[in-house]
């Protein structure tokens, strides 16, 4: 009875050594070794975007603030122009330049009619297309967190097939089912799986709670060119 609690002991503490976070990489196969680098990989570039994404969020949520603040505060439009508008570091100032642009150069053409001439559609053609631009920008690389959160997890479950073919090929090799054959690469297949799974939810997670923030941002946007083309759709009726 003593003997066989000391080789459950046994038993126990060479499993636990070889079941250690790093043991478990070390003792898989070539293939689950690639397989968990490739997930870790994917993990570290989706943090490095969500973080990316985050700042760049608040940053231009908080210059479009602040522009908006000095576009409402009465002020000339040709200041703000010649400030911010003709040279834009931020989203919101490249549309209202883009607009602002295309209707200084309407209206200096000679005999041109602001209000029939065709002006208001080059204005919103202008606005549209720096809005489409500055939301590419902002978009870039989503596609690959909507790609990683839903591949992730299968990648993982590769490399627990291949962990548990690993482990059947032990027992086959050694004719023995003792724990300690078999533990090992039923243990690197589930940390194959868990490595998928720590990389698909912050991915799927953060793509979701991005794409809502750039939803709004756009939303934003267009809602602030909106009333710009209203504002010069005025000032082009009265000098008509």
């Amino acid at each position: 009875m003593d003997q066989a609690a000391v080789d459950a002991t046994n038993l126990a503490a060479a499993a636990s050594g070889n079941l250690s976070l790093w043991g478990l990489f070390v003792q898989a196969s070539l293939v689950v070794k690639l397989v968990m680098l490739g997930l870790v990989g994917c993990s570290i570039w989706v943090w490095a975007i969500i973080f990316d994404k985050v700042v760049t969020m608040r940053r231009v949520e908080r210059q479009a603030t602040a522009f908006e603040d000095k576009f409402w505060s009465g002020g000339s439009l040709d200041d703000l122009y010649e400030n911010e508008g003709a040279k834009p570091a931020h989203p919101m100032a490249a549309i209202f330049g883009a607009a602002m642009g295309e209707w200084r150069r309407s209206s200096r053409i000679p005999g041109v009619d602001l209000v029939h001439g065709g002006v208001q559609e080059r204005v919103d053609r202008a606005m549209n297309i720096t809005i489409t631009r500055e939301m590419e920008r902002l978009e870039r690389w989503m596609i690959f967190l909507a790609t990683i959160g839903p591949i992730a997890p299968f990648i993982g479950l590769f490399g627990t097939v291949w962990g548990i073919m690993h482990s059947f090929s032990s027992i086959a090799a050694m004719h023995n089912t003792n724990l300690s054959v078999v533990a090992p690469g039923i243990s690197e297949a589930l940390f194959a799986t868990a490595i998928g799974l720590v990389t698909a939810i912050p991915a799927v997670i953060g793509y979701n709670v991005i794409s809502n923030s750039l939803s709004h941002f756009q939303d934003r946007l267009e809602g602030f060119g909106t009333e710009f083309a209203a504002i010069l759709s005025r000032q082009s009726e009265e000098r008509a």
